[in-house]
């Protein structure tokens, strides 16, 4: 089986990062629609979710010029699950990731797109569901949809930040900022886009990570969509496979 059609508009770029220091490559596919941020899992890089026929799932889409997907490499081999780092240099890292997507991911899309004030959805599945998660809450004028697929939300814990909080650790975890959240323009904002939490309860997945973050957000009044799947829904790509697509042609609209 094919990774995706040989049809379907593929192109590879990429530039060295200057807040990275590295270089960063992004793989566009289709012509048309709605933008799609895509983040890997884990350690991986931009042709991940290409391998794992995450991609394919919603090609469909994609041929119609219903959305066009860019996915790009995660920072995490290099801060978040990097043992020989420290914590407060992958707090660094993170925040420089941040910038790299706001500051030259963003508007290399906008420019893909012919359109320099587009707002562009997120996903991603398990640690790439935080990312998109981050990148979504922190900076709503940029992003207007977000699709958390079998995520987590919090870094909080011996496992990532290890007690260490700071103005970087807290700018970049998502149920930090949004826990003293009152700014009514940022929330104004949120209620303006689309924001959905979807996990099973099977193997490896935690959906409580879903429902706290729904939880916050609905006591702040922000409107959200929080989907449980049932206790056969393991947190592995064919699960994620099916959640991706139904989600872009029942929920979103686009």
């Amino acid at each position: 089986m094919q990774f995706i059609d040989p049809s379907l508009p593929r192109d590879i770029f990429g530039w060295t990062s200057p807040r990275l220091g590295m270089e960063m490559p992004i793989v566009r596919y289709g012509r048309g629609g709605h933008a799609l941020l895509l983040f890997p899992t884990a350690q991986a890089d931009f042709l991940e979710n290409e391998r794992f026929f995450l991609v394919k799932s919603i090609e469909p889409m994609i041929m119609a010029g219903r959305v066009q997907v860019f996915s790009i490499d995660s920072i995490n081999k290099h801060a978040w699950m990097n043992k020989k780092v420290p914590v407060q240099e992958k707090i660094r890292r993170q925040q420089l990731y941040s910038g790299y997507v706001e500051e030259e991911v963003v508007p290399y899309i906008r420019r893909c797109m012919g359109n320099p004030s587009a707002r562009i959805g997120t996903t991603g599945a398990s640690f790439g569901a935080f990312h998109a998660a981050n990148a979504f809450f922190r900076r709503p004028d940029l992003f207007d949809t977000v699709i958390g697929m079998s995520g987590f939300y919090d870094l909080r814990g011996d496992l990532y930040l290890q007690g260490t909080m700071n103005e970087g650790a807290y700018f970049n975890n998502p149920m930090s900022f949004l826990e003293n959240l009152s700014d009514r323009n940022i929330m104004e904002s949120y209620r303006r886009s689309q924001i959905h939490f979807v996990t099973g309860q099977g193997s490896y997945e935690a959906p409580d990570c879903s429902r706290r973050i729904s939880a916050l957000l609905w006591s702040k009044g922000i409107p959200n969509n929080l989907d449980i799947w049932g206790h056969d829904v393991n947190h592995d790509w064919p699960w994620w496979r099916r959640m991706l697509p139904f989600y872009l042609s029942q929920k979103v609209g686009w």
